[in-house]
């Protein structure tokens, strides 16, 4: 879809709807390249590990990932989490993430870094992971800088950072994130990472205040309904989404929202209720791609595409031992 953007170009790389989670997004404007986010991951689902057509969009994402860091003077980590940022582990982890010190070098290798700081507003999975991450990056990435609640600019681009704003709604346990403004010759791209909705008011607050032009938002976990989050954070999240929907121009929904079967019908029933608001799209339909749900689908695909019996006899070793054991694929 053609975006009401002259000046950034945006690509999403790495979300939901392409298949894996994730939120990781290359920017390009005349001034500078930008990859935010950039990581990857599957998760644990139904009780079952991720399907092989799940690994090998993990692969791709992988690939995409390596292609775009090439280009890129900046790289961006809003959080911690494994599907936000590529850890720097000295062997590759096969089950989720496929990450390993290589890739970690293949995306920040004398890169920028703008990084969500791992001393404040921060929990202490996060705190212990971000300072491994810092520690790592002190022989790999070219420049390391604490973002939060600041600007960069890069000739008519600036690069513009939220204060840290809870992953979900206030008082999560899950923490902080940082959203992203990028604003060039007028135009503004608002990346809001893990926001749930938004579920806070806070960070609705300073996503309008952005006025943005385009928003890629991640939307509430409605498969978390009523078990991990409660039925009220999700409706806040909903009336979140309407109310960006009201004012901005295009909203990218996707992540934590496209991991239910039925997302574009909670979503849809939420935005029928007012008349001001604009219809919103899914990551992969920004690059013309229909949505792959792939961990929705994953019972389904275990069901019509059975994997194969080395597959199988692969997810039934010991934890560790499938970390480092790639799986077999077709």
């Amino acid at each position: 879809m053609r975006l009401p953007l002259a000046k950034i170009r945006v690509k999403p790389l790495a979300f939901e709807s392409l298949g894996v989670r994730g939120m990781c997004t290359y920017v390009e404007t005349p001034d500078v390249r930008v990859l935010i986010d950039a990581g990857v991951s599957l998760g644990l689902r139904f009780g079952l590990l991720p399907h092989p057509r799940e690994y090998k969009a993990l692969e791709r994402a992988r690939m995409a990932l390596r292609r775009a860091a090439e280009g890129c003077e900046v790289v961006t980590i809003s959080h911690y989490h494994y599907d936000h940022y590529t850890p720097a582990w000295r062997g590759r982890e096969w089950t989720l993430t496929w990450s390993c010190v290589e890739e970690a070098e293949a995306i920040y290798a004398g890169k920028t870094l703008l990084v969500k700081d791992v001393r404040s507003y921060i929990n202490l999975s996060q705190r212990k992971r971000g300072w491994l991450f810092e520690k790592a990056m002190a022989s790999i990435a070219g420049r390391v800088e604490v973002a939060d609640g600041r600007e960069f600019s890069f000739n008519n681009t600036k690069l513009r950072f939220s204060p840290p704003v809870p992953h979900g709604e206030d008082g999560s346990a899950l923490g902080y994130v940082l959203m992203l403004c990028i604003e060039c010759d007028g135009e503004r791209l608002v990346h809001t990472s893990d926001v749930q909705g938004p579920m806070s008011e806070g960070a609705l607050r300073w996503i309008l205040a952005q006025r943005p032009h385009v928003v890629l938002v991640g939307g509430p976990p409605l498969y978390l309904e009523g078990s991990m989050v409660g039925e009220d954070a999700v409706a806040r999240g909903l009336r979140g989404l309407v109310r960006l929907a009201e004012r901005v121009p295009i909203v990218v929904v996707d992540h934590h929202a496209a991991r239910s079967l039925d997302w574009r019908r909670r979503l849809g029933e939420e935005l029928s209720k007012t008349a001001e608001a604009k219809a919103f799209m899914s990551a992969a339909e920004l690059v013309e791609l229909q949505d792959e749900l792939l961990e929705a689908r994953r019972e389904m695909l275990y069901e019509e595409d059975s994997p194969s019996e080395e597959f199988l006899k692969w997810t039934r070793l010991k934890r560790e031992e499938r970390r480092r054991t790639p799986p077999p694929l077709p």
